[in-house]
This record gives C-alpha cells, structure tokens and sequence, in this order.
C-alpha cells in the first residue's frame, strides 16, 4: 500500500509575529508542498485566538488555489454549525468549478449549535449531491475525534478525517467503523496526526517542548501565540503545566526523519488508512516548512502532474 501525505495547516501566529506573517507563511508551505509532492492541504478555521491566523477557510482556499497547481486544496473544516449549509455548499461548488477535481470540503462541528449538526450535514449532502447545472461539487469529508462522528460519515456515506491529534485513544474504533461500513466508492478515511520532524534529536526535542509549552497554556487558558524555544528552555513550569505537557506528548510525534517516517507508517498500518494527514505548529515558519521538506524526503514524495 502506498503511504501518501497531506498537509493540515493553522496558520499558527509565532510570538512577535503578526496575522499577516502567518498567511504568508501559510501560502509559502503550500507552494512547497505543491512542489515536494504531497497529495493535498487543508486549512482549519479558528475564531478569536491570539494562536492562529484562520478564520475563514474559504478565503484562504481561493488563494491557495490560485497558488498552486497540482495539490489538492480544501478546509480541514468549516465549521457549520456557525452557518447555513446551502452558502456553505455554494461557495465551495464555485471553487471547485473554478479550478476542477482539486477542491475538497472539509466539515467539523464544533461552533455555534451542535445539536442541529447531523440535520445540518445532511442538508449539506443533498444539496452537493442535487444536480446543478454547470457547477461541479467539491469532495466532502467530515472531520471526527470520536465513534459518533464515525458513524455519521457512514451514514452519509461520507469520506472521513479522523483527528488522532486531538484524541488519539479513539482513532482505532472510529477508523474501524467507517472502514468496516463504508460501501459509497467515493469515501475514503485519513489520520490527522500531529508531527515535528528535525534533522536530530535534540533539535526535535527542542521544537517539542515549544509546542508542549504553547499547547499546556492553551489547556489552562491562557490563549497565546506560539513561544519560541528559547523562551520554553528558560521557562519555568508550573506542576499543572508540566501534567499537560505529559498529556499532550502522547498526541505528538517528534524525531528525526527515520524515527518520524516508521513512526507514521505503523499507524497509517494500525489504523487501515492510505493517507496521513500531517500537522505541524513551531515557532518559526522555517522549522514547520522543514518538517514537510525532511518527511517528503524520508517518505520518496514525487509529484504528480
């Protein structure tokens, strides 16, 4: 089985920066990935937080769009419960006449009423599926960090993401459920993990511990750009601090290149998937663009026309 990768992306927000550094930052990963041979690259939608540079994904995904030219580009997601599911649907089957069989359209849940969230995908469904002349319809996935959002998919007959950085205790069920009942030809699954990669150990290390810090205040509260890792090496960590970041490490994989490679190939195995979708969040923009660099190598990436 062929192992391909993809790219989630934030637009994380490093400490001293602007908004506006981290969506260049967040187009010149794209054009790299474009170039190093990952399969697509979705961006996420975050609202009110000092971290991260997304709010709306459906801006973004016009310019990346327009940036590159062989991945595929999508939202990873929308989160619909903040909106109406036939402007959600008209504004990706635009994309994806504009630029053909490149757009995927991602879904999540979190936001506004959850309660309505199935009633609201599944409207959302119908209306891609319903002919409109013209037009064509993007890819829907959902988004999930758990067995409910697994089933969903698989009612709708939906490909499915699971968030393995999020929740990794439930990756194996949920992927097992989707994989097991899916029948639609068209639904595929994906792990969403959350990785550094670093040329050794002790950089890897380095970079860890800045992301641990920034992830343990976020869990306390404490909304913040990301530190950098000078600033975790002289920190001083609280008890509750340090718990977090023991939490937290479970969720993230960081090494060197080889480490990361077998590291992701054994879950790609344990879960049943094809496809690794790779997050990563450092301070510096460079280090998350090496990342991708290192793990293309490692994996023989090549682009495809």
């Amino acid at each position: 089985m062929t192992l391909r990768l993809s790219v989630l992306d934030q637009s994380p927000i490093p400490d001293g920066a602007a908004p506006a550094d981290a969506l260049a930052a967040t187009l010149e990963l794209a054009r790299a990935a474009d170039d190093l041979g990952y399969h697509r690259m979705w961006v996420a939608e975050h609202h009110q937080t000092a971290a991260f540079a997304g709010t709306a994904p459906e801006v973004l995904v016009a310019e990346l769009l327009n940036t590159t030219q062989r991945l595929r580009i999508g939202s990873g997601g929308v989160l619909l419960p903040r909106y109406e599911p036939l402007k959600v649907a008209e504004t990706f089957r635009i994309l994806a006449t504009l630029h053909p069989d490149r757009v995927d359209l991602g879904i999540g849940r979190a936001g506004g009423h959850v309660h309505d969230f199935p009633h609201k995908l599944a409207e959302l469904a119908d209306l891609l599926e319903a002919p409109a002349p013209g037009y064509r319809p993007p890819q829907l996935w959902l988004l999930g960090a758990g067995p409910a959002s697994a089933y969903t998919a698989v009612t709708l007959g939906l490909s499915y993401a699971y968030a393995h950085f999020l929740r990794p205790e439930h990756s194996v069920p949920a992927l097992e459920i989707h994989n097991a009942r899916t029948i639609e030809a068209m639904a595929h699954s994906a792990l969403a993990v959350r990785a550094i990669v670093a040329p050794t150990k002790a950089a890897a290390r380095d970079l860890a511990e800045s992301y641990l810090l920034w992830r343990s205040r976020r869990d306390l509260g404490h909304d913040e750009p990301l530190p950098s890792p000078f600033i975790a090496r002289t920190h001083r960590w609280t008890t509750q601090e340090k718990d977090r970041a023991d939490r937290n490490r479970r969720a993230l994989i960081a090494g060197t290149p080889p480490e990361v490679h077998d590291q992701l190939a054994e879950l790609a195995k344990i879960h049943g998937v094809d496809e690794i979708i790779v997050n990563t969040l450092t301070h510096d923009p460079a280090d998350r663009l090496l990342t991708y660099q290192l793990l293309a190598e490692a994996f023989h990436l090549v682009p495809t026309a």
